[in-house]
């Protein structure tokens, strides 16, 4: 195994459009492309003053969020935490969580432990 990958991560397939969930998001996993083992990445843009497609939680895996990007607001179970370029958020496992784009869009670096089959989406989250 090579000691280092680099790869842009607009490079990297955009997955929201196999799924057909490219109206509102996009959604470019890099694990693969990065050859990663343990560790899960995304690079996930919600359009603007669009929500992302279905809120999802894992039973074991914590995640990190950070915008890079755009604002906007994440639901977190039943709490609504605004966002802003540079937030990082944490979140435990069994926390359903989605996000809402501002005006602008919202761009966010997804980091977490690769746990095959942790997660589990949920309908009508935002009710």
């Amino acid at each position: 195994m090579p000691r280092y990958a680099k790869k842009n991560l607009r490079d990297v397939e955009d997955s929201a459009v196999k799924f057909g969930l490219s109206e509102s998001q996009e959604a470019r996993f890099a694990r693969t492309d990065l050859g990663a083992e343990q560790t899960g990445m995304n690079f996930l843009r919600v359009k603007p003053s669009k929500r992302e497609a279905f809120a999802h939680r894992h039973e074991r895996a914590e995640e990190i969020y950070v915008v890079v990007g755009g604002s906007g607001r994440v639901k977190l179970d039943d709490d609504l935490v605004e966002l802003a370029p540079l937030d990082a958020v944490r979140v435990s496992p069994g926390v359903t969580r989605s996000f809402e784009a501002g005006p602008d869009g919202l761009e966010v670096l997804v980091f977490g432990p690769h746990v095959e089959g942790d997660g589990e989406t949920v309908s009508d989250f935002w009710g």
